[in-house]
């Protein structure tokens, strides 16, 4: 079973919703305005905390138009725990990562069976680390495994799926 599939999202709109609600409830987002450009990006973040939870977003933007984004709480069990920033952030990449990979694949078979007009595109991660601060050391690590993975990295400041979005709900 897919880490994604227990348990709901959150979206402000629409309330918790299953995997399945939210995949169908980003493509009727898109389909309902279908002459706009989306994008879509993935991040994650977490709390500064031995036993951190990590809030994991996919935002669907309009272009031009405003956006919608999904939220899901990853919680791991009591006996795992993140002793450094490092593996924190590691984390962080890995789950977006997986999200990115198992969205892509369903919205393109998903796209293809319904309305291949659609103008989509889904080529980002955004990652919680930057040039400046305590996760300057990591960029190339986490770049390199967001590249990796088929996807752009985007870092901070311009990493908002991560750095604003998540980091809300953290």
């Amino acid at each position: 079973m897919n880490i994604f599939e227990e348990g709901t999202f959150f979206n402000p709109t629409r309330g918790q919703l299953s995997l399945s609600q939210t995949l169908e409830e980003m493509l009727s987002y898109m389909q309902e305005r279908s002459e706009y450009a989306y994008e879509i990006v993935v991040g994650c973040d977490s709390p500064a905390v031995l036993e951190p939870f990590f809030p994991v977003v996919i935002v669907v933007l309009r272009k031009g138009g405003g956006g919608r984004f999904f939220l899901k709480r990853i919680f791991y069990p009591n006996n795992r725990k993140f002793h450094s920033l490092h593996q924190r952030i590691l984390e962080e990449v890995l789950l977006s990562c997986q999200l990115a990979i198992f969205l892509r694949g369903e919205l393109e078979k998903q796209v293809g069976l319904r309305d291949s007009s659609l103008n989509f595109s889904f080529r980002y991660i955004h990652a919680d680390v930057g040039e400046i601060g305590p996760t300057k050391d990591m960029v190339k690590e986490v770049t390199g495994l967001i590249r990796g993975n088929g996807f752009e990295p985007c870092i901070k400041p311009n990493s908002f799926a991560a750095s604003t979005v998540a980091d809300r709900f953290s």
